[in-house]
Parts: C-alpha cells; structure tokens; sequence
C-alpha cells in the first residue's frame, strides 16, 4: 500500500468523479445487469448535473482515496436531509463507497469506510448506516467484518429493475 490520502472532491473534479463513477460501477454491476438499465442509471445518476448538485450541497459530500496523485476509490457520505432513506439527523449515511479494479484487494475499501467512520464520529452521530444490494455477499461479508449489523431492506432502482438493499448499520 501506497501512501493514501483522503481528498474532498470540489467542482473542478466533476469530470474525474465522472469517470470513476461509472468506471467502478460497470465493473461492480455490469455483469448482473442489463446493459439498458446500465445506461440509465449511469446517464441519471452519473451526469455532470447531477454530480455537480450532490458536490455542492451541504448534505453531501465526496471524498476521493488519493494514491499517488491518481483517485483510487471515493466515497459518497449524506447527512439528513439528503439521505436517501431514513433521514436521521444522528445518522450519517454511506450512500457510495467504490474502488477501482486494479485496487481491490489492496485495502483500499477498508481506508474509504475507516474515512466514512471517522467523518461520522468527528460529527457526533451516533451511527453510520448504508444499503447493500442482497446479492452482494462480498460487500456483506465486509461490513460484517466491520461491525455493521442488519436492520431493514429498501428498494433500490435500477433503470427499470426493482432492486433490494438490506440496511446495515454501525453503532459509533
């Protein structure tokens, strides 16, 4: 492991956000998905206009795993009331945490989730929460791992494909 650094995204890192974005997500979902609902959500979820709101609301924030100068990974973290769920204000979610392929493997998703819980418990909230798709068992296994225990599902969207998420979260 490489010297790694957590850096907040800004607007003038839209575009390498961009990439990143759909470059881990293809290689995350691609394979379980249809290449329709692929691009969708890429194209609603991953468009410049869209990053660029989330970069600059006060309920959101991104935050690149930096190595080397080049982004490895990133977080996306939202507070109440831009979570995507439950919206407690002693809550901080963990809506996105992705690494690229070529860093897996290299404790490169543990530095981006020990940033996530750091930023939580620099804030006071009594827990970090996210949503994991139930057909993820190595993304379970990991926050299991992490003390994340389960408390709920929700539906997630995926172009036209209803998707479930079970709910993990960890005491702080």
């Amino acid at each position: 492991m490489q010297n790694r650094i957590l850096q907040k995204v800004d607007v003038s890192r839209v575009k390498m956000l961009r990439e990143l974005s759909i470059e881990t997500f293809v290689h995350t979902y691609a394979q379980f998905n249809t290449e329709e609902d692929m691009q969708h959500y890429i194209a609603t979820e991953f468009s410049e206009e869209k990053l660029l709101q989330s970069i600059t609301s006060a309920s959101s924030a991104f935050y690149f795993a930096m190595e080397e100068n080049e982004a490895i990974g990133y977080i996306k973290v939202n507070y109440a009331p831009s979570q995507t769920d439950i919206n407690d204000p002693q809550s901080l979610e963990l809506e996105r945490i992705y690494v690229s392929a070529q860093h897996q493997g290299k404790r490169a998703g543990q530095f981006l989730l020990d940033a996530a819980r750091d930023i939580a418990l620099k804030n006071s909230f009594e827990y970090l929460w996210l949503g994991v798709w139930d057909k993820n068992t190595n993304a379970q296994k990991f926050y299991a791992k992490n003390g994340f225990v389960a408390f709920g599902t929700h539906g997630f969207m995926l172009g036209n494909d209803v998707q479930r998420d079970i709910l993990l979260k960890l005491k702080l």
